[in-house]
């Protein structure tokens, strides 16, 4: 269940660049439609209704709620755009460096205390994303925003203690709406461009619902800390496929840059393996 979760997270790209003639907003928005109907069936099967219903009458929690759909929504966008222009190996990285900003996040919210090895790891990431600024010239605002608003969206997740399929169910919903207007509203294609099969748009929900059942699965029947070891199974398949099918170009700088992230997840597992402290992330 693990591998089958982040293999099909790594896996994602395969379906946005096939839907790929429309536009990252009008993506995001059929996604967000169609992951709402399946949600809908999904709590009805698992009876999760009460769950939501409370969940909405607490006026803290449903802010709450509110800020981790901004977070979520901005993730969700910001990966469609990374994939459709041509930067898979950015987003990857992103999610590679995910688990170090949560180790951060948890020191700078949480409070916690880092070891050494800890701490050193997480420099060793941010020399990383300083090679790529330097080479770059410019943020790498890709994997920084991808690595930052789903550290915030675990983060706000973490604190609010909700379920998957409520919680998801609940920012699906208030993101319909907008999604809706949107594809009511806006051009999702280029003039004379043919869009993707209507199948191929529904399968966005199934593709969102899917990996989380199963990384639900999976954390219910193994240890945390070996379910934290799989997650970075989903940004090596999407490094793969952008130097091997979809042709991005892998530069010494993106060596010297993923190298200094490795090395640091390396010290980073090493030391918080044996407390069972490597957190896995959950990219809805």
């Amino acid at each position: 269940m693990g591998l089958g979760a982040y293999t099909l997270w790594g896996l994602l790209p395969l379906l946005i660049r096939l839907q790929r003639p429309l536009t990252a907003a009008g993506i995001l928005a059929h996604r967000i439609v169609w992951s709402l109907l399946v949600l809908i069936a999904l709590a009805f099967v698992l009876k999760r209704w009460p769950a939501v219903r409370a969940a909405l009458a607490r006026p803290r929690l449903a802010l709450a709620l509110c800020a981790s759909t901004l977070v979520v929504g901005g993730n969700w966008l910001l990966y469609v755009h990374a994939v459709n222009s041509g930067q898979v190996m950015e987003a990857s990285l992103g999610y590679y460096i995910n688990p170090l900003v949560n180790v951060l996040l948890g020191v700078v919210v949480l409070r916690e205390r880092l070891g050494r090895p800890e701490i050193v790891a997480v420099l060793l990431a941010a020399a990383g994303v300083t090679a790529l600024a330097v080479h770059q010239g410019a943020i790498p605002y890709i994997p920084l925003g991808l690595a930052f608003s789903f550290g915030l969206y675990g983060l706000i997740r973490k604190l609010i203690g909700m379920g998957p399929v409520e919680g998801l169910l609940i920012e699906t919903g208030l993101m319909a709406p907008v999604a809706l207007l949107w594809l009511a509203t806006q051009p999702i294609l280029p003039p004379g461009v043919a869009g993707p099969p209507l199948w191929l748009l529904m399968l966005a929900g199934a593709v969102t619902i899917a990996p989380l059942l199963l990384f639900a699965g999976a954390a219910n029947r193994i240890r945390y800390s070996e379910l934290g070891l799989l997650q970075y199974i989903g940004p090596t398949i999407q490094m793969l496929l952008a130097v091997f099918l979809f042709g991005e170009r892998l530069l010494p700088i993106h060596l010297i840059t993923f190298g200094l992230i490795w090395s640091g997840l390396a010290l980073y597992v090493a030391a918080t393996w044996h407390r069972g402290r490597v957190t896995p992330t959950m990219p809805e």
